[in-house]
């Protein structure tokens, strides 16, 4: 929380003379927040970044840019807390190691995928999974007002077992892992309490503002160790323990079942995926309080890459094996009244179609179009730990809100028309603008 804060305020700082301008948007239809009934006519007042009040009817207090949105619903930004800004969509799983993709180069992606998670009407997300010094420099890039796009938390390079999700060395011929292990590459894959504690103290000291475990084995590496539990419990309940005392949160790559208990019984703050959760898991996360993520969209970035020779013949077989329960996790999180928000995986999918994560909550998830847009505005910011700072409209927030074609209550698919979005009082660079 704090780390946030101090970004935002670095943010203010650089760009001060852009935020002090006062906007008036006029808004058709206004959700100040996703749990109460929207309003008619009225126009929402920024001044200084923050929304200041909000009127009744179309106004233009004097020396006000106004922004007329009277044809569109103007509503709280999105967060997604599952991204990984630094990747690309649809290229093979070996792409990370060619000479292109050093870590200058994966911070220059990083930025301008952050801008397209902006404009397709995410004003925070979380990078779940990047090489530690990219993502942070994007990050800080980004919450100076370098570069615009959304508020950024990351979680540096997550931890994996020896050979599991995360370990860059599985997969490959004896001769380059070894060379892989032997040049250090791989400084968050670690065995024993104490070891992932150490990489838990690293992580934090680098910057980070998340922990992220690779709890089970996971789809799109090229290895063939599963998809369930990975670490041993003694392990997961060291690294959270570890990341709380250092006031981190933690989330947990999840795919088995057993993983997913493991984990939450270890004190996880979020389950990412939760593909094969079960009634125990469901049980478990209710009673602990944990968020789940169900990265719906990924389904469908992986159905793509099926038979193009894109992903291992281990990817595929792993693949398979989820396609007949997609969404089936987020259904029983939801019967069961675990709390939920929205992430997406991106770039297993393309960054500018995040938003289509609504729609699945609701066709593949079971969720009722107002809970799927709870999810997705209020359900990130309060896993993050920013939900005093954005999530709703209410005057005192940071203006992030953006304008879409429709009535996102009742229709899900609203999200992924766009026409208008600011971050804290900075309005985004369109396409065609």
């Amino acid at each position: 929380m704090l780390k946030a804060l101090l970004a935002g305020t670095a943010a203010l700082a650089m760009t001060g003379q852009a935020n002090a301008e006062t906007f008036a948007i006029q808004a058709g239809k206004l959700i100040v927040d996703a749990a109460q009934p929207a309003r008619g006519n009225s126009t929402v007042i920024v001044e200084n970044g923050r929304i200041s009040r909000i009127e009744s009817g179309f106004t233009a207090p004097a020396g006000a840019t106004v922004v007329d949105e009277r044809s569109r619903t103007v509503m709280p930004g999105m967060t997604d807390v599952h991204v990984h800004l630094t990747m690309n969509s649809g290229e093979p799983w070996y792409m990370g190691f060619t000479k292109k993709y050093s870590n200058t180069y994966a911070t220059t992606v990083g930025l301008t995928h952050a801008l397209d998670m902006a404009r397709a009407g995410f004003t925070t997300v979380r990078d779940l999974g990047g090489e530690t010094n990219a993502v942070t420099a994007m990050r800080d890039a980004v919450a100076e007002g370098r570069f615009p796009g959304p508020r950024i938390q990351v979680s540096g390079a997550p931890l994996s077992m020896i050979g599991g999700h995360g370990d860059s060395a599985t997969g490959l011929p004896p001769e380059l892992a070894e060379a892989v292990n032997e040049a250090h590459l791989n400084p968050s894959v670690c065995t024993g309490v104490d070891e992932c504690q150490k990489v838990v103290r690293e992580l934090a000291a680098a910057g980070v503002d998340v922990i992220k475990v690779m709890a089970t084995g996971g789809v799109l590496d090229p290895g063939a160790m599963g998809l369930e539990q990975h670490f041993t419990d003694a392990e997961l309940k060291g690294i959270v323990d570890m990341a709380h005392s250092l006031h981190l949160k933690t989330a947990a790559h999840a795919h088995g079942a057993h993983g997913i208990l493991a984990a939450t019984n270890a004190g996880i703050d979020s389950i990412e995926h939760g593909t094969f959760l079960d009634e125990a898991g469901a049980r478990a996360m209710k009673a602990h309080g944990t968020y789940y993520s169900a990265t719906l969209m990924a389904f469908s970035g992986v159905q793509r890459l099926i038979g193009s020779g894109k992903l291992a013949p281990e990817s595929e077989a792993k693949a398979k094996m989820t396609f007949s329960v997609w969404g089936k996790g987020l259904n029983l999180a939801y019967r069961n009244g675990v709390k939920i928000a929205l992430g997406t995986d991106s770039a297993v999918a393309p960054h500018s179609e995040a938003g289509k994560e609504v729609e699945l909550m609701v066709s593949k998830g079971g969720m009722t179009p107002r809970d799927a847009l709870i999810a997705a505005t209020k359900g990130g910011p309060d896993l993050l730990g920013v939900g005093g700072v954005t999530g709703t409209l209410d005057p005192g927030k940071s203006a992030d809100l953006i304008a879409v074609d429709g009535d996102p209550l009742v229709d899900p698919t609203a999200v992924q028309r766009v026409g208008y979005v600011m971050v804290g009082g900075l309005p985004i660079p369109m396409k065609g603008q």
